[in-house]
């Protein structure tokens, strides 16, 4: 009885630390469509049911890129099978990814891979890439090459020539209204420079959703039983961003989480057609 009553103290401790919902700093969730306020898990059973979950983050918050680890763990703990859709990583740089993933580079090797791709310091991300390689998850790369997205923030879409498209998915276009250039404008003001085309960053914004909604389409057309998580700027990952590209290509189904942000994703102000849920801080 004795050792039965310190397993059961032990598991409630844990409990107690941990929460039950396994994310630490997010232990409530706040789900746009009826308002209310809910543990952790009980998010993870709904999102188990899609082919898509975007994790919004502002990349240089370590606490966004912990719930995105958290939520990968979770899913992955249940049973589901997991991938991970990186706006970090080019397309053309998914032979790094194949190679960290099935352990043959690495880890030196493969931060060069990631340098190559951005910008933001290799540790915010360390934990999700060891976590994937460890598991054997596969990475989508999703992005762009930079050229394209450059060429297209200082001169506009109209601007890409032939050459240019090549890269692009088949039939991309730029149609952008004012909806989208606000929550564009909200959380995306720190990249905004005196001198610098509005309009044109915000078609950069939309060569990016394009792009990535088309990439991780077909990813899942070839690995249909996946879920894919999405990790992507909030400025990608709201309804508004590559989930609305993703419907449009007639797309799987999807959720959107995104991180509370004071003064930028306020729960109160975030509608279902914004996101599914606020990860509350």
């Amino acid at each position: 009885m004795r050792k039965v009553a310190k397993q059961v103290f032990l598991l409630v401790s844990a409990l107690f630390i941990l929460g039950p919902q396994g994310c630490p700093g997010y232990e409530h969730v706040f789900r746009t469509g009826d308002g209310k306020t809910i543990l952790f898990h009980e998010m993870i059973e709904d999102i188990k049911k899609v082919n898509l979950v975007f994790v919004g983050e502002f990349h240089d918050r370590s606490s966004h890129h912990q719930a995105q680890l958290e939520i990968i763990k979770a899913l992955n703990r249940s049973g589901v099978p997991v991938a991970i859709g990186l706006e970090m990583f080019r397309a053309d740089s998914q032979k790094e990814l194949d190679r960290w993933v099935e352990g043959s580079s690495g880890q030196n090797e493969f931060m060069k891979a990631y340098q190559s791709n951005w910008t933001v310091p290799w540790p915010l991300y360390k934990d999700i890439f060891l976590y994937a390689r460890e598991h054997r998850i596969p990475m989508v790369g999703l992005n762009v090459p930079d050229e394209i997205t450059r060429k297209v923030s200082r001169e506009g879409f109209s601007s890409l020539g032939s050459g240019d498209l090549r890269h692009l998915p088949p039939g991309i276009s730029c149609d952008i209204d004012e909806g989208y250039m606000n929550f564009i404008q909200r959380a995306y003001r720190a990249h905004y420079t005196e001198g610098k085309s509005f309009v044109h960053f915000c078609e950069a914004q939309m060569v990016w959703d394009k792009t990535m909604a088309w990439n991780l389409i077909e990813f899942l057309r070839n690995n249909p039983q996946r879920t894919v998580v999405v990790l992507a700027g909030t400025g990608h990952s709201w309804k508004r961003g590559i989930p609305e590209q993703v419907e449009r290509l007639s797309g799987p189904t999807y959720r959107v989480i995104l991180p509370e942000v004071p003064d930028v994703i306020n729960p109160k102000a975030v509608r279902s057609i914004d996101a599914d849920y606020i990860l509350l801080e």
